[in-house]
């Protein structure tokens, strides 16, 4: 599975459409591992790019901190899942917390 998680600062960004970049990682989660792990910059931002984007990357999900209800919309239309609400914290850790069913999400921080 390959999962993406926008990061700003060496954390989970707190909005997905302004990070610095995106660490996508290819994990098998059978045996709740990563098997691979990249850094990308993401084109400039405008509405509607980074869910055609990550697609064409073949993202499958994106943890977020918060995301507006017409991204989630675009991600849906791209067939990419979505957690959002994920707690501030390093990629890496929120990846280990995924696998292990350990990932804890609050409140979407993003109203628009």
């Amino acid at each position: 599975m390959k999962i993406a998680i926008p990061v700003t600062g060496g954390a989970l960004s707190a909005h997905f459409g302004h990070c610095e970049q995106f660490d996508i990682f290819d994990v098998d989660l059978d045996g709740k591992k990563i098997t691979s792990r990249q850094s990308l910059t993401p084109p400039p931002h405008e509405p509607g790019i980074l869910p055609q984007w990550l697609s064409g990357l073949q993202v499958e999900l994106v943890i977020a901190g918060g995301m507006g209800q017409r991204a989630q919309q675009l991600f849906a239309q791209n067939n990419i899942d979505l957690i959002v609400g994920a707690a501030d914290n390093t990629p890496q850790e929120l990846i280990e917390q995924y696998m292990n069913n350990r990932l804890q999400t609050g409140t979407n921080i993003c109203d628009h």
